[in-house]
């Protein structure tokens, strides 16, 4: 059955936009939505996981958990994604700058 399926993808190359964009809408530069079934999201998750180099991407679907979604991420991130007790929540990393500060305290 189809579902409600974003995609946030950064720097990707031009060829994997085109292929977003034949099943999602691109709402904004980068954030990709769109009704489609978890086979064509599955697909296109594999082919822009493959092809990213330098740019990162996050895929948010319907899943059958507490918050009524899941999250993928790709690439280089910030924040990651935590399991907590069932729960997907955000963590910022910290800079490398900032890590060796605190060190120092």
């Amino acid at each position: 059955m189809p579902s409600m399926t974003v995609i946030a993808a950064t720097a990707i190359p031009e060829h994997l936009r085109g292929a977003l964009t034949r099943w999602l809408l691109e709402a904004t530069p980068q954030l990709y939505i769109g009704t489609i079934s978890s086979r064509v999201r599955d697909e296109l998750w594999n082919t822009l996981t493959a092809c990213l180099t330098t740019g990162s991407a996050v895929l948010a679907y319907p899943s059958d958990n507490e918050q009524g979604f899941a999250l993928r991420t790709a690439g280089p991130q910030r924040r990651e994604t935590l399991d907590f007790d069932g729960l997907t929540l955000i963590a910022f990393r910290r800079e490398p700058a900032i890590q060796e500060i605190a060190k120092s305290l």
